[in-house]
């Protein structure tokens, strides 16, 4: 006798529910999916308990009729799919005609619904995968499906259920992740009869606003049109929990290719551990794309997924850039290749405090660059430290305010630059600028193989582990082209006789080590990296007091940065206050 049978439809449905209805948030998903497949511009969702009492979603789409209605309750029964070569397209966001069978075998479904053109609607009940009653009924056009008692005839899966609290935030996120892919559609949730989700129909900015409930956080605006078409909004900073949504062709999905593109384009924005978070959306055409990889639907597969992720990056990075630009001319009013032009006007006299009156910061100080590619020359190197005494007695530097532009107020703490910039008080943390800066210049002379060094008035001998010796006669191009030049001694003694011109003040033998420490890396940042872990031990440190030429250099040299919001190690640059928050602080608002 065989051993081998086929198992009853029933337990099949059972089987096939536990890949596709996990839990709750699983049918709210499924529903969902059919609710905009059947063109719904509206979709309410009232769900009780945790969502095993009772989950309703109500659609006003193109409704079914009987026929349909009864079908739509049979296994691999659909409308989406009607021969074999769709199956590598697909546009809807249901093909499988598994989700409401696999529902109904594991609760009390009933559905409601009428097309437009019919006087009356049908109502069918469906319990534990048995079909329990089919008649007419009276309803509004569209349909309404009721899940009650979830999972009533397998307790097991009720005990795998987490708290209320955590059920229910899944099934909001389901609906939040769905209501950013279809922002031209009106969702409402309510939770025990009370509403706690609603998202009008609007514009994708204002979806994700209310979506990531970021009503008034900057954001970094990706868009790229073509084969591969990229847009969506990114928190320029990132965020801990790194909560990136993602949607291609109107499905959201999960995809660590995309996320690390994303990241990738984030590159120098990013600190460590924190991640991309905003949302992207993708539409490329569907034989791009394979969805058919996953029960649930959640991952997805890119038939060129090489090509899609260096399309994200570049959309991604090139949001950083714009972003980068619009913040330069806000702050400088200047284009990235300009320079600037300072000149020099008697400090205040008479009734008004002079200079001698204050530290050598003056609130007349005033910084505003205008193209002037002559001036390029004197800032092509970080500020020195400390200047001569007679450019510290010197009178503040002043340029035309009307031109706009930071205007320098002092340093506090020897650490940041004040700045005022139209009424905002901008607060610059002076290592991380100076990082930024020379990072910069360290990242533009190596690719160029064009290292700025500076030779040693005498060789300093270094004493190598046999691991470096090797390492460096093998890498040595790739020294040289960071500014070190470094001869052989004997044994493992090495002579340092050049150094990066923005490194020579610090230990030879520690900028030799540091190299040798990235290139034994080995891994694709690795350079970065070390030209990051070069530029903070080259940058000024805190609690340096600076004067007021060297701020304005400083300044200077921000504007003339390619990327100067953040750091190398991804940490902010500058922070922008406005009249009101500080309005707040003292409780005048």
């Amino acid at each position: 006798m065989s051993k081998i049978r086929i198992l009853s439809d029933q337990l099949a449905s059972r089987i096939a529910a536990g890949e596709v209805v996990e839990r709750p948030a699983s049918a709210v998903k499924e529903l969902l999916e059919n609710a905009l497949d059947a063109g719904a511009s509206r979709i309410d969702i009232h769900v009780e308990d945790d969502g095993t009492r009772l989950i309703r979603v109500a659609d006003n789409g193109c409704g079914m009729d009987q026929d349909d209605v009864l079908l739509c309750l049979e296994r691999h029964a659909t409308s989406k799919l009607t021969e074999d070569s769709q199956l590598d397209a697909i546009t809807t966001l249901g093909f499988r005609g598994e989700a409401l069978p696999s529902i109904a075998s594991v609760s009390r479904l009933s559905i409601f619904s009428r097309t437009s053109e019919a006087a009356a609607g049908t109502r069918a009940e469906v319990r534990c995968g048995i079909l329990h009653d089919v008649h007419e009924a009276g309803c509004a056009c569209g349909t309404i499906v009721e899940v009650r008692n979830l999972f009533a005839n397998i307790p097991a899966r009720r005990k795998f259920l987490k708290s209320k609290r955590t059920e229910l935030a899944h099934i909001e996120e389901v609906i939040r992740s769905q209501a950013l892919a279809c922002p031209e559609v009106a969702f409402t949730l309510y939770i025990d009869e009370r509403k706690t989700l609603d998202l009008p129909a609007a514009s994708l900015e204002q979806r994700l606003r209310a979506v990531c409930r970021w009503p008034d956080e900057e954001l970094l605006a990706v868009e790229a049109a073509g084969e591969l078409a990229v847009c969506g909004w990114l928190l320029p900073s990132g965020s801990p929990a790194g909560l990136l949504r993602l949607c291609v062709n109107r499905r959201p999905v999960q995809d660590r290719m995309l996320r690390h593109a994303a990241a990738e384009g984030m590159q120098g924005l990013l600190m460590k551990g924190q991640q991309p978070a905003g949302a992207l959306l993708l539409e490329l055409t569907p034989e791009l794309a394979d969805i058919n990889v996953h029960p649930a639907k959640r991952e997805i597969r890119f038939r060129k997924s090489g090509e899609v992720h260096q399309a994200v990056k570049n959309a991604v990075a090139e949001a950083v850039r714009r972003q980068q630009e619009r913040l330069r001319s806000r702050l400088f009013a200047v284009p990235n290749d300009a320079g600037a032009i300072l000149t020099s006007a008697p400090a205040p006299s008479g009734d008004n405090l002079g200079a001698k009156d204050f530290s050598p910061l003056h609130p007349q100080l005033v910084y505003v660059a205008e193209p002037q590619p002559q001036f390029r020359e004197q800032f092509a190197k970080p500020p020195e430290m400390p200047p001569s005494p007679a450019a510290a007695s010197r009178p503040p530097m002043l340029l035309e305010p009307e031109r706009g532009g930071l205007r320098l107020i002092g340093q506090l703490a020897k650490l940041y630059l004040l700045c005022e910039l139209d009424g905002q008080l901008v607060v610059i943390d002076q290592h991380a600028a100076h990082e930024r800066i020379i990072y910069q210049q360290l990242r533009d002379n190596y690719q160029q193989r064009r290292p700025a060094s500076q030779a040693l008035l005498f060789p300093v001998t270094a004493e190598l582990k046999p691991e470096q010796t090797d390492l460096l006669e093998k890498e040595r191009e790739a020294v040289a082209a960071l500014g070190v030049e470094a001869e052989f001694f004997g044994g493992n003694t090495w002579l340092i006789k050049t150094l990066p011109a923005l490194a020579a003040h610090l230990p030879p033998q520690e900028v030799l080590a540091d190299i040798l420490d990235g290139l034994a890396a080995a891994v694709p940042e690795y350079m970065d990296k070390l030209l990051a872990s070069l530029a903070c031990k080259a940058a000024v440190k805190a609690g340096k007091r600076l004067q007021a030429e060297e701020m304005l250099k400083l300044l200077e040299q921000m504007g003339g940065c390619a990327a100067f919001s953040h750091c190398p190690h991804g940490r902010p640059v500058l922070k922008m206050f406005s009249p009101q928050e500080m309005e707040k602080w003292f409780k005048r608002a």
